[in-house]
């Protein structure tokens, strides 16, 4: 499938990046996108993205900015905030952190002070990096102390968290992560939260457009603070919003902005205010409980082919290989999919023995694949490419790559990606 040209203006400035851009626009079209923080966004949040709203300096919150010149873009942010606390049911958002990992630090600065002791998943169990992960400023900052999941179950032992919380006091405990499975009990977090005296933050990044659609529990009951990114299943900008109470209002405010950062990039927003609109509808509904069910679909057919998932499977849209019984490293395999249109990412399992450039697992997800229609009955073919994909991997045929390449783009072409056609 080829694709139109849609940057007249910039390939009359600059033709070497608008070629980039077109040969990116032509791989996504392409390709079988399985990596589940990746999404297509649709043409109206890419026009929002791209508007004049650009050239604005906006330092401030609606209504008390620091620059004259703010009577529509005082009304964008003011849309987006309403569209955000109207879907998720919350009392306060903020739509200003520029992205995820901001978003958390704003946390850090809005409830903990540098040095005290924070809790969250560890990193090579599913979790984030501004969980408190040592490499991260967040684990140097703060004192981190970490979870994990059981070594049989591949489930958090919330026995074991309660006994941590106790024990170490945290001014803020995570909960959620980058490679988790499962449905996370936001009710068990929040007692252990409760009984510990620490702020609940649900990071609900990867998660956020299942439960804006109803496919997952929401952590409004139960979390202080909610945080996510606006992309993923989102399916909006790259961007992030921090959700609240109203007594953390004030908190949460001050912390990103004069906190964190000055202006807040108002195309952006205005993207954001898009999605937020478009996760609204019905449509999007369907969308998120599609992405399950192609999830847990995929994850059936895996596991009849012999793959080892972690946790035996998944509630959500995304799924954790451990290639160990296939013999394949992750990242070989992850490579060689890539060269046969499926684009994955390698990714660390739960106690995994490889180091984490070079690990045991692969990470894929639904949301791309279903943004572009495909469905339950698709998800053997996909099932099939993998396994194909990782046997040839492992044997070094680079020839049978090529052919799972071709047969993907056939099926691809059925399916035109949203945002990628005028």
């Amino acid at each position: 499938m080829t694709l139109p040209l849609q940057h007249p203006a910039l390939s009359a400035t600059d033709p070497e990046l608008a070629a980039l851009i077109g040969a990116e626009e032509q791989l996504q079209a392409d390709t079988l996108r399985l990596i589940p923080s990746e999404n297509y966004v649709s043409r109206a949040v890419l026009e929002a993205s791209g508007t004049v709203l650009q050239n604005k300096y906006s330092e401030g919150y609606a209504g008390r900015r620091y620059y004259e010149g703010q009577q529509n873009i005082d009304q964008v942010e003011r849309l987006a905030i309403a569209r955000a606390k109207a879907l998720f049911g919350v009392e306060h958002a903020n739509v200003q952190p520029y992205s995820g990992s901001p978003a958390n630090l704003a946390v850090y600065l809005a409830f903990a002070e540098p040095g005290d002791t924070v809790m969250g998943m560890a990193l090579p169990m599913g979790g984030h990096l501004t969980h408190g992960w040592g490499v991260s400023a967040t684990g140097k900052w703060f004192r981190g102390v970490q979870y994990g999941v059981r070594q049989d179950t591949g489930l958090i032992d919330f026995d074991e968290v309660r006994e941590l919380a106790i024990k170490e006091r945290p001014k803020i405990i995570f909960c959620g992560g980058t490679a988790l499975p499962r449905t996370i009990d936001f009710a068990a977090f929040a007692e252990i939260a409760r009984e510990s005296g620490a702020v609940l933050v649900a990071d609900v990044a990867h998660i956020a457009g299942l439960i804006a659609g109803g496919a997952h529990p929401s952590p409004v009951p139960h979390a202080d603070v909610i945080s996510t990114t606006t992309h993923k299943t989102l399916r909006g900008p790259r961007g992030a919003m921090l959700m609240s109470r109203e007594e953390h209002a004030k908190a949460i405010d001050k912390a990103v902005f004069p906190g964190l950062q000055g202006g807040p990039h108002n195309q952006t927003t205005a993207a954001i205010a898009v999605a937020l609109h478009e996760a609204s509808q019905p449509s999007f509904r369907t969308y998120a409980q599609s992405v399950v069910a192609n999830a847990k679909a995929l994850a059936d057919e895996l596991l009849a082919r012999g793959f080892d998932l972690v946790s035996g499977g998944t509630d959500n849209h995304l799924i954790l290989m451990d290639l160990t019984p296939k013999d394949v490293p992750g990242k070989v395999a992850a490579k060689a999919l890539d060269r046969a249109g499926i684009v994955v990412n390698y990714n660390t399992v739960p106690y995994d023995p490889r180091k984490p450039f070079d690990p045991s697992g692969v990470r894929i997800g639904t949301p791309s694949l279903t943004s572009r229609g495909l469905g339950t009955e698709h998800m053997a073919a996909v099932a099939d490419w993998i396994d194909r994909g990782v046997r040839a991997a492992g044997a070094g045929d680079e020839d049978a790559l090529a052919t799972i390449r071709a047969e993907v783009a056939a099926l691809m072409a059925e399916y035109p990606a949203p945002g990628l056609t005028a």
